[in-house]
């Protein structure tokens, strides 16, 4: 049900799209509209996860570097039956990650020194297999062309207020459907594109905790990192804000409730979920309470000091 959801709201955004390019040219405004789509979408599948891995400031790291992390991902990756991704660490102290490229082929997934800073290993475990559930399903690819179609509708929106008073054959909306073009346009762009993002996020959570065998090590984190997140500011994510949705947790500040305009489901919402998985697959449902913090190289500096910390992945 989930991806038949997906593809109807993919084929809104489409269709709006389409839409817009015709009351602003016509049928070739359309056809205009969805040649320069198609280019970007072409552009963003080949460099989608490099601009926003060089955005981020990621550097990779491997076996030699990280290997606590390399190995777990490998882990990880073999339960779900998925090739080796690139693994990537961000200088960022908001516990976040996300995951990022074209296909399970060419992935990566990425982590905050942050998180590694936050979690402990069974927690660092479920948030890598969430983010190893989007590679997965493709979800990379689908927020991606998601993005870039929001985005392209944007650019149609301005274009039908600067030139839609400006009468010609083909132009089906004067100044006043410009205007409203302009704000409702990339409005309802976005709300498509975050229902997508929110019904991912679900699936992601599901086939995580199918990954990982412990629904309650994401739920533990999910409370972990939404809390921590919403003290500690992603300066980045506010800066590039049609990011948002690629992280595991809502990165931007303010944006938390489980609504039309958030990205992300609130973290009770998936927790709640979470609890259900656990007790099905025969657990207690009760979630941990694993409050450590690792110790290692991005621990440094750390606020809550050395005192009561016990050894996590990196220790």
């Amino acid at each position: 049900m989930s991806y038949f959801r997906t593809a109807i709201l993919l084929a809104a955004m489409t269709a709006l799209f389409m839409g817009i390019g015709f009351l602003l040219g016509g049928q070739s405004g359309m056809i205009i509209a969805l040649l320069v789509a198609g280019g970007m979408n072409l552009f963003a599948y080949w460099n989608s996860d490099k601009m926003v891995l060089h955005m981020y400031g990621a550097r990779e790291v491997d076996a030699a570097s990280a290997p606590e992390l390399y190995d777990l991902v490998r882990q990880l990756s073999q339960n779900a039956g998925l090739p080796m991704p690139k693994v990537y660490v961000m200088e960022n102290p908001q516990p976040n990650a996300f995951a990022t490229g074209r296909n399970p082929e060419h992935a990566a997934v990425a982590v905050t020194t942050g998180l590694l800073r936050t979690v402990t290993h069974e927690e660092l475990a479920g948030v890598l297999a969430h983010e190893l559930g989007h590679v997965k399903h493709h979800d990379t690819l689908l927020m991606t062309i998601t993005a870039t179609i929001a985005g392209a509708i944007s650019m149609l929106a301005n274009f039908a207020f600067f030139f839609g008073g400006r009468g010609n054959g083909n132009n089906q909306v004067g100044f006043i459907g410009a205007l409203a073009l302009m704000i409702l346009g990339p409005l309802a762009a976005g709300l498509v594109q975050m229902a997508i993002s929110r019904t991912r996020e679900y699936e992601a959570d599901r086939e995580g905790a199918e990954i990982s065998g412990q629904p309650l090590w994401l739920a533990s984190a999910l409370e972990k990192i939404a809390g921590a997140a919403h003290q500690i500011p992603n300066m980045t994510a506010e800066r590039n804000p049609a990011s948002a949705h690629l992280f595991i947790v809502n990165p931007l500040s303010g944006a938390r409730m489980d609504n039309l305009f958030s990205t992300h489901p609130s973290v009770e919402n998936r927790v709640a979920r979470l609890v259900e998985m656990s007790k099905a697959m025969g657990g207690t449902g009760a979630v941990p309470r694993m409050a450590a913090v690792p110790s290692g190289p991005w621990a440094a500096g750390h606020p809550s000091g050395t005192a009561g910390r016990q050894t996590g992945p990196w220790g």
